[in-house]
């Protein structure tokens, strides 16, 4: 078990491979269909900084945040994945999530020193590990909003690092 605290190095990146199991502490951001587009946008139109976002370092669990808890969403819906390659240009090191995504994406990981994780869909197990939460933006998107929470041990698994995946 690699254990990692956000905001994550580039140094941290290059030592994690595929099948890696690492357990997440720190700062991450949650977000999918609504509200990764719109974190894109801010992002190329350089309006992070006043929005009070800053993604070097970061982790973006595709999740939204309900009442019931969190739970992984699948990567590779459009709007998600197509996130992947710029959010990891902004900074973003992990993408957390679940399910395969395309060699495209995994080579702009690459560019970008990044890599994605996949998590199990444990709802429960993972609310207990939030100590913090709040929404950061986009509050309009309910539980699709952006949101930041503060976690303690969250369980991963690398799945693309470095060209590499293990769905090929």
């Amino acid at each position: 078990m690699k254990f990692i605290t956000t905001p994550i190095t580039e140094e941290i990146i290059l030592d994690l491979a595929i099948g890696d199991m690492v357990s997440l502490s720190g700062y991450i951001y949650t977000g999918r269909d609504a509200a990764l587009p719109k974190l894109v946008s801010l992002f190329r139109e350089e309006k992070l900084a006043e929005n009070g976002l800053d993604l070097r370092g970061g982790v973006i669990f595709h999740t939204a945040v309900s009442i019931a808890g969190v739970g992984p969403t699948s990567s590779n819906k459009l709007e998600i994945e197509r996130s992947i390659p710029v959010l990891s240009e902004a900074g973003i090191r992990l993408h957390l999530g679940k399910g395969a995504i395309s060699s495209d994406t995994v080579k702009a990981l690459d560019r970008n020193n990044a890599v994605f994780a996949i998590i199990p869909p444990v709802t429960a197990l993972l609310q207990s590990k939030i100590l913090e939460q709040r929404i950061v933006a986009f509050p309009e998107e309910g539980m699709e909003a952006l949101h930041l929470l503060k976690i303690d041990g969250f369980p991963a698994i690398i799945a693309a690092a470095h060209g590499r995946t293990l769905y090929s």
